[in-house]
């Protein structure tokens, strides 16, 4: 199967998968209490109910945004394989990283101007 020998579309389409199930299912279901199991948990998102529940849906807003954008990159990765294997395992890391990082600081700054820059 040529899905399978093609990492990008592989590790791209699970984690695009990943991110786009559970940014629906915390969207659909969020932690309703504030607690360190489940959910967007940082020390700005934790200071109150009303960033706790800000954060959930805006965080899971783009963690679905990030999953659809890594599930498009996967099918391309695999109609359009312009670069090696072991590159794609690499270019799909950072994709990945780029893509929780990308979460994180729209996500903080986000919280910073609604709940902590008044």
């Amino acid at each position: 199967m040529e899905l399978i020998k093609n990492p990008g579309f592989v590790i791209l389409g699970l984690c695009g998968f990943i991110f786009l199930i559970s940014g629906l299912i915390q969207l659909k279901f969020p932690p309703k209490d504030i607690n360190s199991l489940y959910g967007y948990r940082t020390k700005s998102s934790m200071k109150s109910k009303e960033a706790w529940n800000f954060a959930q849906k805006y965080a899971a807003r783009i963690s679905i945004r990030a999953g659809l954008i890594m599930i498009v990159l996967a099918i391309y990765s695999l109609m359009f394989p312009v670069i090696s294997n072991d590159s794609q395992v690499w270019v799909s890391l950072a994709i990945i990283f780029i893509s929780v990082g990308i979460l994180i600081f729209l996500t903080e700054k986000k919280l910073k101007q609604n709940y902590y820059n008044k």
